[in-house]
């Protein structure tokens, strides 16, 4: 398959969580797939509705931004530098995860310190820096659209995203954005149905390369355990 862009996620492992948020977001990125989403009670709106947004992503947390290839860069020279990034990373260890707002969208999000993942994050983004192609005019247009601070401009900038280095907060996505009122029952609910099949604390030890196709859906390529 031929990829747009790329990414580095942090991806769970396979199990119960993995194929929970796979239908809850009614897209499977390991397998390609699209995926019948759950019944839920309760929720203010239907969850194709509530998940539309972050669905095309799958369940994920962004380290490395989607970035366009660098020219001169190919898909076989950016798996054998993630495979070498991977055997030299550490894992982190967090204290756990919790569904919590982030803005007007639901997330799950560390608890405790986060000073080993973030420092993980940013080794990330500096590592696969080499194979990301300048932004297009187009592309800076959209990431200013919303407003930014002096700071997210030069991170815009300096790492082609505003919300890497000092500006990045761990989170999978689970829902997109909604009023704020629908907020408290949609985190209990997904409180109620996440929290019980994630282990506490909460390892950090894989990360995988993603790549997103024609349509705009991102596929597993390929997920490493680190291997320091």
């Amino acid at each position: 398959m031929q990829f747009t862009r790329y990414a580095v996620y942090y991806t769970p492992p396979e199990g119960a969580f993995s194929e929970f948020g796979a239908a809850w977001l009614g897209w499977d990125a390991t397998r390609g797939t699209a995926i019948a989403h759950p019944e839920v009670a309760g929720l203010p709106a239907p969850v194709a509705e509530i998940t539309e947004t972050p669905r095309k992503y799958g369940l994920h947390a962004t380290m490395k931004p989607p970035f366009r290839l660098a020219e001169g860069q190919d898909e076989a020279a950016l798996r054998a530098a993630f495979a070498q990034f991977c055997a030299q990373a550490q894992p982190v260890l967090l204290d756990g995860l919790a569904v919590t707002a982030l803005g007007r969208f639901l997330a799950l999000m560390p608890e405790g310190d986060t000073t080993a993942l973030d420092a993980l994050a940013a080794e990330t983004v500096r590592a696969f820096e080499p194979f990301r192609a300048p932004l297009s005019e187009a592309e800076l247009a959209h990431r200013r659209a919303g407003g930014l601070s002096p700071d997210q401009e030069a991170r815009l900038m300096d790492w082609g995203y505003p919300h890497v280095m000092e500006g990045f907060r761990f989170h999978i996505t689970l829902t997109g954005k909604r009023p704020k009122s629908e907020l408290p029952v949609m985190r209990d609910i997904l409180t109620a149905k996440s929290i019980p099949l994630l282990p506490r604390p909460y390892p950090i030890d894989a990360l995988s390369l993603m790549g997103e196709d024609a349509q705009g859906r991102f596929h597993l390529i390929a997920r490493h355990v680190f291997t320091p």
